[in-house]
């Protein structure tokens, strides 16, 4: 029922899909996050690999998607055995909601807010002025779900130019930029030669995942945390937000050698 200057009429209206998904590696329940339930395979992966899972796509031997008439999925894992036994050894279970930065962890001691230094290979030198204005002319063309129903977050990689390469949308801002390294991690793409654009605000664990898998440069449409200018210093990130056609803020900018 749409209510609207007044008058009251009946719509069919179009929502984002959202349901719990499972991550098993090994046969082993480890967290259960709220998704929207499309490119499950590459969240899985990215997840894996942002969360500290696993150091690199190779330690993922095998991945299968199961849906269930009850209105949930499982992403089923096989880790190299190393991976596997850290796992067990970390003893984390998360229970995640659209939200979710660091729910589910047992104590503060978890809580890892050191970031990976990223090592930068020139791609920053390289990066065109107008990159961040093309990018942001580009991103609605990839937001198919945004455009038919609102209410989802997109995670974008672009080149040096501002050209969007690849996209994905999910109701957790978190979820489609695991989605977006999953694929990413399975191209074999050099994460260091491009660059992050996210249509959300810029929260620490955003940062944080983007570290562990050596993005050079993160850019966001809305504002930045506190905590997540403070780890994009620590890491070495440009962060750059409020990224709009006209300009936008620079929050971390790393000193580059010459």
């Amino acid at each position: 029922m749409r209510t609207a200057a007044g008058e009251r009429r009946v719509e069919h209206d179009v929502v984002a899909d959202e349901v719990p998904v499972a991550l098993v590696f090994n046969g082993i329940s480890h967290a259960v996050m709220m998704c929207t339930p499309r490119d499950l395979d590459l969240f899985a992966v990215g997840f894996a690999l942002t969360e500290g899972i696993v150091s690199s796509g190779s330690e993922i031997h095998d991945i299968e998607v199961l849906t269930h008439d009850e209105g949930y999925a499982q992403v089923q894992l096989t880790l190299v055995q190393h991976a596997f036994a850290s796992l067990k050894d970390r003893r984390r279970a998360l229970t995640g909601r659209t939200g979710c930065g660091v729910c589910g962890i047992e104590s503060m001691q978890l809580l890892n807010l050191e970031p990976e230094r990223v090592e930068h290979t020139g791609f920053l030198q390289r990066l065109a002025t107008d990159a961040l204005a093309r990018a942001v002319r580009e991103l609605p063309a990839h937001q198919p779900l945004m455009q038919a129903c609102g209410g989802v977050h997109a995670a974008a990689w672009c080149d040096a130019h501002g050209t969007i390469r690849y996209a994905f949308e999910d109701v957790g801002r978190h979820n489609a930029l695991d989605k977006l390294i999953g694929q990413l991690v399975l191209a074999r793409e050099d994460m260091r030669d491009g660059f992050v654009f996210l249509s959300s605000r810029a929260s620490y664990e955003l940062v944080r995942k983007c570290a562990r898998v050596s993005v050079p440069m993160v850019a966001t449409i809305s504002a930045p945390t506190s905590l997540a200018v403070s780890i994009a210093a620590k890491a070495g990130i440009r962060l750059v937000s409020f990224c709009r056609k006209s300009g936008y803020v620079e929050y971390s900018a790393p000193t580059l050698p010459r």
